[in-house]
């Protein structure tokens, strides 16, 4: 029995952004299939029970949007047989560098940075998707920090690719919200001295996801357009579509 809605998030108990992304409607009635792709927030801390859930998913293919620095702060998902690890780094500038002014838009301020990392990025970025369409590596894992970010930004250029609309990428993408404070719930227990993390790095807003769509489609034509501006072939593309969605029923 395929997954629901209901469904769409895989509880774990040490991470908090783990979903599936099927079930999207795409391109001619066709559906995005339920397990075979998946993202979450950094998988490091998996252990016990953790572990034994996140085998029984039977991912092939972790692939990790860390920065360097990240991975050596906090490790990576542990070795489980059978699984290959891929770190890819989309270049980008530190956020630090220009911090969001609580008085002004959260989802400017996100889509801004999700502007500049597709064009610091792209070939981080492409050879994600360029993984991701090969299907010799499913199911896969895409994952960053908080699993929101970078790791949404991949997801969103490969649901818009398999024909899935802008609102429901944006609607996926704000379901990190409620990860955010289960992340946030789990900080204060855990490290109850923690410094609790900043908006940015809590907030999901669906406009900035759709305001980032939209605004990549002016600068380069559409999402497709972008992705062969990044590396990605015509013949990835067509690999993306045809394993991530379910094949149409015989009439």
């Amino acid at each position: 029995m395929n997954p629901t809605e209901d469904s769409r998030r895989i509880p774990f108990a040490a991470m908090f952004n783990f979903r599936d992304v099927g079930g999207y409607p795409g391109h001619d009635a066709r559906t995005v299939r339920w397990g075979r792709l998946y993202r979450s927030d950094s998988p490091h801390r998996i252990d016990g029970t953790d572990r034994e859930a996140f085998s029984a998913l039977g991912i092939r293919t972790v692939i990790d949007l860390r920065r360097p620095t990240e991975v050596d702060r906090d490790g990576r998902v542990p070795d489980l047989d059978g699984l290959s690890y891929r770190h890819i780094h989309p270049e980008h500038a530190d956020w630090a560098a220009q911090t969001h002014d609580p008085d002004s838009s959260l989802a400017r301020y996100l889509a801004d940075r999700y502007a500049d990392l597709a064009e610091t990025g792209t070939a981080g970025l492409a050879e994600a998707v360029g993984l991701i369409a090969d299907s010799a590596n499913a199911p896969v894992l895409v994952h960053c920090v908080a699993g929101k970010d970078r790791t949404g930004i991949v997801c969103a250029l490969t649901l818009s690719v398999l024909g899935v609309d802008d609102d429901r990428i944006a609607a996926d993408y704000a379901l990190s919200a409620e990860a955010s404070q289960r992340f946030s719930a789990w900080l204060a227990e855990a490290m109850p001295d923690a410094q609790k993390p900043p908006a940015p790095f809590l907030g999901s807003p669906a406009e900035a996801m759709s305001l980032f769509l939209a605004e990549l489609r002016q600068r380069h034509g559409s999402i497709e357009d972008y992705l062969h501006h990044a590396g990605v072939t015509d013949a990835q593309l067509a690999a993306l579509r045809d394993h991530l969605l379910e094949q149409p029923t015989p009439e």
